[in-house]
């Protein structure tokens, strides 16, 4: 696999966080590659991403009025890159949260993400939304 761009990443790991942010599944999935698998969170079962997008976006929205992402570091290594990322956001019933991980990202030739590795704990978000 050859090395892309630097700046080809970031770009899309930004695009990532922000269709996140808009709760947009088609903006979302395209940063996507057709056969792109994401463990979010690792441990849990990997999921084909253009087979449960809308579930993944579907839950999010189902759960927050908003949602702000913020990239705190971008590691870009390779066709690689660590993200550590904070992610605020406002719940259906007016609960603020707080919530922090790393994500790993593989991006293929194409600029496309290939594989999303994504290490937080759901038990303190959950926490968070039924306090």
């Amino acid at each position: 696999m050859s090395e892309t761009n630097s700046k080809t990443i970031e770009a899309i790991i930004t695009s990532y966080f922000a269709n996140i942010a808009m709760m947009n599944p088609e903006g979302w999935v395209e940063n996507f590659a057709e056969d792109a698998v994401s463990y979010d969170p690792v441990g849990h079962p990997p999921t084909k991403v253009h087979e449960g997008f809308r579930d993944f976006i579907g839950q999010l929205q189902a759960a927050f009025e908003k949602l702000e992402p913020h990239t705190d570091h971008i590691f870009v290594a390779s066709n690689e890159a660590a993200v550590k990322w904070t992610m605020r956001g406002i719940s259906k019933n007016s609960k603020s949260v707080t919530f922090e991980g790393i994500t790993i990202f593989e991006i293929n030739d194409s600029g496309k993400i290939q594989t999303t590795r994504a290490y937080w704990n759901p038990v303190l978000l959950l926490t968070q939304l039924r306090s």
